[in-house]
């Protein structure tokens, strides 16, 4: 089964997919929308949903470091909402808390450019969270 991972911003939406066998994350593209017209990314999405025979969906659900759910998380669940009313695949919320600042280290660390990070930043963001899904996925951690 094929997993999509996304990283929902207000401007844009990282996309990453696993493996067949879900044990790897791969960045793939970014998709631009604008979270004021949820509808926005739809076309997109569904377009890379059917390239890669997308089964399911692990939406980045960004909590506050103390644990409690804040207003991005809450725009995350309805979207996760709305991929599964508009896309009927099945989605799960996943934290994605430091995931941003473990894809900037990831992107400064093979020392490209400022330009050159902000065009793949939410797609590198994506493949970590759902890298971190699949690997609780084999260890048993749901």
């Amino acid at each position: 089964m094929k997993i999509a991972g996304l990283d929902v911003g207000s401007k844009t939406i990282g996309f990453a997919v696993s493996d067949p066998f879900g044990w790897t994350a791969q960045s793939i593209t970014t998709v631009q929308w604008n979270e004021k017209d949820i509808y926005s990314a739809d076309q997109s999405l569904r377009e890379l949903f059917k390239e890669h025979h997308i089964e399911k969906v692990v939406i980045g659900y960004p909590k506050n470091m103390d644990g409690t759910i804040g207003d991005r998380g809450i725009k995350s669940e309805q979207y996760a909402k709305h991929i599964e009313k508009r896309m009927k695949l099945p989605t799960v919320l996943w934290d994605e808390r430091l995931s941003t600042m473990a894809a900037e280290r990831t992107l400064l660390e093979a020392d490209m450019s400022r330009k050159k990070r902000g065009k793949i930043i939410d797609q590198v963001a994506a493949s970590i969270i759902l890298q971190s899904y699949l690997d609780a996925q084999t260890k048993g951690v749901t």
